[in-house]
């Protein structure tokens, strides 16, 4: 094979890269450094018009190209849609990133079986839709293609109040690894990140005591940046990752090397 240069291995000159859940939040800081290396993007959102429409904005006023688009990621016929758009936008899609999901707190005892169903089917069924789906897209291209799933450390080291985002995001590790081992044959590779906790302002305002505990907890001392986990993002994408496929990246500023006892 042919080995790419390492000045090119991060241009993403176009290519289209679908970013789901990237009106806001995390999902945006990696949306925004997809168009930064070049992609033309999908910002998909579900309720989020106001903030998919500013990122749109901010990428075509630094000179990209992108488009925002709404689709209810639980439902086929809305994630059908989603990719036919970026299809007829852009002509083709190369990167998926399965960013979107909800992050809620329900006590075990008291969840819901309804609690459940909405954690698990916003942060793992929707990822299986998006994959299916875009995958079928990629093979039809022949070219192959990189799919990107946003798992967590809590995929790993559970959380009080979290069984079914835990459970959730432990299901889209094993999903990684079994989609990759499928989708190898059609040159798609499906990596993930599993973020550490993740600034915001509203997290700072909101979890003060939350936030200074990491902090102490972290061996880097800080918590991570929405670009801090894009890159990791860009890295699996890129041809840089040519030889990884169904691997996990852990990007939490070494919280899991902490000791358990």
């Amino acid at each position: 094979m042919n080995v790419p240069p390492v000045h090119s291995l991060l241009d993403f000159s176009g290519r289209v890269v679908i970013v789901t859940g990237s009106g806001s939040g995390l999902g945006r800081g990696i949306a925004r450094r997809f168009a930064e290396a070049g992609a033309r993007v999908v910002v998909h959102y579900n309720a989020s018009a106001d903030g998919a429409a500013r990122v749109v904005e901010q990428i075509r006023a630094e000179g990209g190209k992108a488009i925002a688009v709404q689709a209810d990621l639980t439902h086929a016929e809305d994630v059908a849609r989603l990719i036919a758009e970026s299809v007829r936008a852009f002509q083709r899609v190369d990167v998926l990133i399965n960013n979107a999901g909800i992050y809620p707190v329900h006590a075990f005892l008291e969840m819901t079986g309804a609690q459940w169903d909405a954690v698990v089917n916003a942060n793992l069924t929707s990822a299986f839709l998006c994959t299916q789906a875009a995958a079928k897209q990629m093979i039809a291209q022949g070219e192959g293609g990189a799919i990107v799933n946003l798992t967590s450390i809590e995929a790993e080291n559970p959380a009080p109040g979290h069984a079914h985002y835990n459970a959730a995001k432990a299901g889209l590790a094993m999903l990684t690894r079994t989609s990759a081992l499928e989708l190898a044959a059609h040159g798609i590779r499906v990596n993930a990140v599993a973020p550490g906790l993740i600034w915001s302002e509203a997290l700072e305002q909101d979890w003060r005591e939350g936030v200074e505990r990491w902090t102490r907890a972290a061996p880097l001392k800080r918590l991570g940046m929405p670009e801090d986990v894009a890159d990791a993002c860009l890295f699996f994408a890129s041809s840089a990752a040519r030889w990884i496929t169904g691997a996990s990246l852990v990007v939490d500023g070494g919280v899991l090397t902490r000791q358990v006892f």
